[in-house]
């Protein structure tokens, strides 16, 4: 049997399979750590719609000559089902009020939102929110996605353009403590709230290169492997919202000024290093 990925002779090793289930299931394993998932395939040049794929992981792998499959990166899928979410807000925003059920039941019903609430269980939330009068406007939620498409295709240019806005938090976070004590209540809880999402699409971007071959286990960030720093920069953040909570000054002040503000600005300082040195992710001139 030959096997396609793309368009291209796959260097791909049968053992112990015996059917095309066996041999999907292997190949799903294989991709899937690169965030890369299996689109559609053909069987000796005949497309297997999706309401037939039991009945063809059945197939014995003697009866087939050719196998073809199509696989999409993760960055595409995000990309194409974030696009879809897009129209259908337009859609919805200029839509009038009786027609916005059958809106609704056509992204239901789509590969985007199934994809979203698998993989971007946030944006989900906040579609069904839109779509269910009690979220975001319509408008409002298309100026997040616009956020998450420049994330996704132009991570490079995206965090250069937080820059500012990373040194700005951090300088905050060091001024926490001090605005809690001089009664300034509204900049605090403004600042944990900047500190948290910044901190948050900072992680969407790792995330990003992470689907395109990043390893946890390889990099270095601050001079910890990338999944002790990460670990470490997550506790530290449940234990400051901890303390934020329980209007513990001096330990809030401390996590925010000595732990999290040098992290947040090392963490970035990584992915602005990963950017310059992978052309890849670059954008486009």
């Amino acid at each position: 049997m030959e096997i396609f990925v793309n368009s291209k002779p796959a260097d791909i090793t049968l053992d112990t399979e015996k059917t095309l289930g066996d041999v999907m299931g292997g190949i799903e394993q294989w991709i899937s750590p690169t965030g890369n998932r299996i689109q559609g395939f053909s069987v000796n040049g005949r497309n297997i719609p999706e309401n037939e794929l039991a009945d063809a992981f059945k197939t014995e792998i003697e009866d087939i000559a050719k196998l073809e499959i199509t696989v999409s990166s993760w960055r595409d899928l995000a990309a194409e089902a974030l696009l879809y979410l897009q129209k259908t807000c337009i859609l919805y925003g200029n839509a009038a009020f009786e027609e916005r059920s059958k809106i609704a039941c056509d992204w239901e019903n789509n590969a985007a939102s199934r994809f979203l609430k698998t993989d971007i269980p946030d944006m989900d939330r906040l579609a069904r929110g839109t779509i269910s009068g009690e979220g975001l406007s319509a408008q409002e939620l298309v100026l997040c996605i616009d956020e998450r498409l420049r994330e996704i295709t132009e991570p490079a240019r995206e965090i250069s353009r937080a820059e500012p806005l990373v040194s700005s938090i951090a300088k905050r976070m060091e001024e926490l403590s001090l605005d809690m004590q001089t009664g300034k209540e509204k900049r605090a809880a403004e600042t944990v709230q900047l500190f948290s999402q910044t901190g948050e699409k900072l992680f969407r971007v790792f995330f990003i290169y992470k689907s395109e071959g990043l390893s946890l286990d390889t990099i270095s960030i601050d001079g910890l492997p990338g999944r002790t720093f990460i670990e470490e920069f997550n506790s530290a953040l449940k234990e400051l919202l901890s303390a934020y909570e329980n209007r513990d000054t001096v330990l809030t002040g401390d996590i925010a000024e000595y732990e999290l503000a040098p992290r947040l600005l090392k963490f970035f300082d990584t992915l602005k290093g990963i950017t310059e040195a992978d052309s890849s992710l670059a954008p486009a001139s």
